[in-house]
């Protein structure tokens, strides 16, 4: 199979991928009180609302010129000001994210080992995983706009996690920075950690 006909068996799982990971974002803050998410219809699986064109393209671009998925979708808004504890409510937002990406990856690792799906199946099957572990492991990185700022957040007092989310807007040039800055160290501590919480998720599923 060619590359152009693999993303194209892919870019499904890339759309539920991101859309759940948004969802979750928003059933949580509704849960905790905060109705920004419903309010700008961000609890459906309609993709249209949740997908950023730009941070969709970026899948396409990376797939196609290296051998690193990168994308994003469009961010859910949320008010903390709502919540009862708001930085540790924000950290559970911003955890189910993630947590949903894991959970997909889960699915096809265990398909993965259990079954003896072959040929076209097995890779799109075994790029769905790489590409949902990705996401979960890069957004748990602990810069901001990132869930793991919000994740790590939660351990700060208040006037320094005032201080720390005002960094949101500036994040990501320090996390491109550092990637361009420090491409090997970064990509060999990402390749650490997927090859580990692969592991880990084999012998999670009984492999």
């Amino acid at each position: 199979m060619n590359e152009l006909e693999l993303f194209l068996y892919l870019l499904p799982v890339l759309v539920v991928s991101m859309v759940l990971h948004e969802l979750a974002h928003a059933w949580t803050a509704d849960r905790l009180g905060d109705p920004t998410p419903r309010a700008y219809g961000r609890l459906t699986l309609n993709p249209i609302v949740h997908l950023d064109p730009l941070g969709t393209a970026m899948f396409a671009i990376t797939y196609f010129l290296s051998n690193f998925l990168f994308g994003w979708a469009k961010p859910v808004a949320v008010r903390p000001e709502y919540f009862r504890r708001p930085k540790q409510h924000m950290a559970l937002v911003a955890a189910a994210g993630p947590a949903t990406n894991f959970l997909i990856a889960i699915v096809f690792i265990a398909i993965l080992v259990h079954t003896e799906i072959e040929g076209r199946a097995f890779e799109v099957a075994a790029l769905s995983y790489q590409v949902n572990l990705v996401l979960g492991i890069f957004n748990l990185i602990p810069i901001p706009p990132l869930d793991g700022s919000r994740i790590v957040g939660a351990l700060m007092s208040d006037a320094t996690y005032e201080r720390w989310s005002a960094l949101d807007p500036y994040g990501m040039f320090v996390f491109f920075g550092v990637i361009i800055i420090f491409q090997n160290e970064f990509f060999a501590l990402v390749d650490g950690a997927y090859n580990e919480s692969t592991r880990f998720l084999v012998q999670l599923v009984g492999g």
